[in-house]
């Protein structure tokens, strides 16, 4: 199936599904030949979606393949940043209004599903970014599904369900270096994984209340949930390991902690994901110190 979108602003593909890549070698999500390959969920089923960037028309045209083709093509434009609107953003300090200005048609985009979304957040908490992409890739490898249609050829790879996700053994967790407090979360979550899905409608405070309600999920979790699920603009990642430092001395010249960084942010609301971002994007941050964190080795290769 195929459609073809014309947005109102000039859409950057890459810049705006930027943050969903992980890694060089990411099974969801490829670039071949300047197109971008994703494999999704969605409440039809898993799709192939495949988007190529902005033509010299102003139309970006996308492909679709799966029980879930209908609901991509459909939700194409909330998936590509349409929802978004940065209208309202101020920025007051002149680092974030420069980095603004180079990055005007940036968006936060959608995923199709809360899973889609949760899973590898939680996958993400408490450790760091490398053994993070090795637990999400080992998910993919063992308990995730070829992509339909020509996403397998390009070993595309989407997330197991709930239903699937349920039924993993608690050796096999550990085998793919998640830990058991991080498994019990999302064997949890997949309890509830329908009901879930109705975050997608809420306003960010009810999201946020709905989310946090699961044991497990705390306020880093639940704002990189709703910032990935719902595109919430202000959805700033709260207890993040780097965040408040490198939020503080690019912006203030000093180190903070979680509640410097909100007093810092608080005249951005409600668009304060995007100062994170728009940081971050940056490659800004605070001097590291010292190696990196290894990955841990007493858990089983």
């Amino acid at each position: 199936m195929s459609r073809t979108w014309r947005p109102e602003w000039p859409c950057p593909v890459a810049l705006v599904w930027g943050s969903a890549k992980r890694g060089v070698d990411d099974p969801t999500y490829k670039v071949v030949g300047g197109r971008h390959w994703r494999a999704m969920n969605t409440a039809a089923g898993p799709a192939t979606l495949v988007v190529a960037p902005l033509d010299s028309s102003g139309v970006i045209r996308a492909e679709a393949w799966g029980p879930g083709a209908d609901c991509v093509l459909d939700g194409l434009p909330a998936l590509l940043g349409a929802e978004d609107d940065p209208s309202g953003f101020r920025p007051v300090h002149p680092l974030v209004a420069e980095l603004h200005r180079r990055r005007p048609h940036w968006r936060l985009a959608r995923t199709a599903t809360v899973w889609d979304a949760i899973v590898p957040v939680v996958i993400e908490q408490k450790v760091t970014g490398q053994e993070a992409t090795i637990g999400i890739r080992a998910l993919l490898a063992r308990h995730g599904s070829p992509a339909p249609g020509p996403g397998a050829d390009r070993g595309l790879r989407t997330f197991p369900t709930a239903e699937k996700l349920r039924l993993v053994p608690s050796w096999d967790w550990l085998t793919m270096h998640i830990d058991p407090a991080r498994s019990a979360t999302l064997v949890t979550v997949a309890r509830v994984a329908d009901s879930l899905e109705r975050v997608l409608s809420a306003d960010p405070a009810g999201a946020d209340a709905k989310l946090r309600s699961l044991p497990g999920i705390g306020v880093w979790t639940s704002a990189e949930v709703r910032a990935r699920a719902l595109g919430d603009a202000d959805a700033v990642s709260l207890g993040d390991y780097h965040l408040a430092r490198d939020l503080g001395w690019v912006l203030a010249g000093e180190l903070l902690d979680d509640d410097g960084v909100v007093e810092l942010l608080e005249p951005y609301r409600p668009h304060r994901l995007r100062v994170q971002r728009l940081i971050g994007m940056a490659g800004l941050g605070a001097p590291r110190h010292g190696p990196r964190m290894p990955p841990r080795t007493h858990l089983p290769r």
